[in-house]
């Protein structure tokens, strides 16, 4: 069976242009840190404070500007921050939970009434990743992952996400990477139930 590279995605905020030229000013440039996987993205070497009722905490900004901005965080996290957030595909804000976001040099935040979620576990895949794995774009899957380390752990409700502009690769939580002790280099593999 072909395995699957799966990677954590710790907490994060995509942002607009606007967003930017408010929060910083209208020549500012996200400078990338890190290159993640799906190509052309990339972490940010900028962080805005995530303000919820009951508390606060630093994201990294992930590149490049998006159409909405957008606050992805893990089940723990959204307790710490008092904020009940919906488990929802990335870019499905609609009725999602409000939070603030902040820049914590120069004070100003942007309130917004929706836009925070934590992120649905999905695969990246290309048209012909999905090929070779037999699923289409939207398909719910089960993922083995064995870790060797005694935590080996099944990920039930993970969403097929197909475009020619991906890399295939799982993406879960920092919460689901701690219940699986999914730490360095780990593979996972569809499987049928």
């Amino acid at each position: 069976m072909d395995k699957i590279l799966v990677e954590t995605s710790a907490r994060h905020v995509h942002v607009t242009r606007e967003a930017l030229d408010y929060l910083f000013s209208p020549d500012f440039q996200l400078t990338p840190k890190k290159m993640l996987s799906q190509p052309g993205q990339y972490a940010s070497t900028t962080k805005l404070e995530i303000i919820g009722p009951k508390g606060s905490m630093m994201a990294s900004i992930l590149g490049p500007e998006r159409k909405a901005n957008q606050v992805e965080i893990s089940a723990t996290e959204a307790r710490t921050l008092g904020i009940k957030a919906p488990v929802r595909e990335s870019g499905d804000l609609e009725g999602s939970a409000p939070i603030i976001i902040k820049n914590p040099e120069n004070g100003k935040q942007i309130e917004m009434k929706e836009g925070c979620i934590i992120a649905k576990r999905h695969i990246h895949m290309t048209p012909e990743d999905a090929e070779n794995f037999n699923v289409q774009n939207g398909d719910i899957v089960w993922v083995k992952v064995s870790t060797n380390n005694g935590r080996n752990i099944v990920f039930g409700d993970t969403v097929i996400r197909v475009s020619k502009s991906y890399k295939l690769a799982m993406h879960i939580d920092t919460d689901e990477c701690n219940a699986g002790n999914c730490f360095g280099e780990v593979n996972g593999e569809i499987v049928k139930l």
